[in-house]
């Protein structure tokens, strides 16, 4: 049938069809549409900058310079004169495969810091936040030997104290992908139905672990329990993330749960 219509009458079809189209297309809401850059990544997905402002970032009143001083020696005698001089014995490695990595550099840092931090943070969020690090020849010295931004990957305490052992560090420039366990933050527990019947909060999982690019690490994640009823639960492929992360453990594991009323409290209502 096409084939019978005249040149003049299939040049009208096709732009009648291409500006219908066209006309759908631009009716649809952007933020429907996954964009492309133009560039040669093609398959590269490009965030709209409003979709940016959707997530937790870290909060800049914790910005800090974390200080340290070269440390030419290991070893638990190296260690304990460190710990009582108020330093605390510290290592800075370059990442490989987001977790694991060479190039180290054996460092201290101050405790006094190390331990501010941790206390305002709290543990979790200081293994999930970036610092830039500045390591000298003394802590005195106006000479920066290197100055790099990096990840808290562990950071052992005392056991009653909680003064800091020691402190590992991975190097996180901005081409890095990097494995965090991300804190959780639960809200939206005073309009929760289930717990509004009664029920009790069951935290399964208060971090999940992601893989993030360096400059997307979220400080926090949000788990909603405002829809929440009597024993629903979210699983970790529920949480609402930047779509650069890539959440590497089992999406069907639970995070929360809303369970019914304890054992105990159904004996004091009878």
């Amino acid at each position: 049938m096409w084939n019978q219509l005249n040149p003049q009458c299939q040049q009208c079809v096709t732009t009648h069809t291409t500006m219908l189209i066209r006309r759908i297309v631009l009716t649809k809401p952007l933020h429907h549409f996954r964009i492309f850059s133009d560039s040669a990544t093609a398959t590269a997905i490009v965030t709209p900058p409003d979709l940016e402002q959707d997530y937790p970032k870290p909060d800049p009143k914790y910005d800090e310079t974390i200080h340290a001083v070269v440390r030419v020696a290991s070893g638990k005698n190296i260690a304990a004169k460190e710990r009582k001089a108020g330093r605390v014995p510290s290592i800075v490695f370059e990442q490989e495969d987001g977790q694991h990595g060479g190039n180290k550099r054996l460092i201290s840092v101050q405790a006094n810091q190390i331990r501010k931090l941790v206390n305002h943070l709290g543990r979790s969020h200081f293994l999930s936040r970036l610092f830039d690090l500045e390591v000298r020849p003394n802590f005195e010295s106006d000479d920066v030997i290197e100055k790099v931004r990096v990840l808290p990957r562990k950071v052992h305490l005392e056991a009653g104290s909680d003064a800091p052992l020691n402190v590992t560090f991975i190097r996180a420039p901005p081409s890095a992908l990097l494995k965090v366990e991300v804190p959780l933050v639960f809200i939206g527990d005073d309009v929760s139905p289930g717990l509004k019947k009664g029920s009790y909060l069951n935290i399964i999982k208060r971090t999940v672990k992601f893989l993030c690019p360096a400059d997307v690490i979220p400080p926090y994640i949000e788990v909603d329990l405002s829809e929440l009823d009597v024993n629903q639960k979210l699983l970790m492929g529920d949480l609402r993330v930047h779509p650069a992360l890539k959440l590497i453990q089992p999406k069907d594991h639970p995070v929360v749960k809303i369970a019914g009323a304890r054992v105990s409290d159904q004996k004091k209502a009878k």
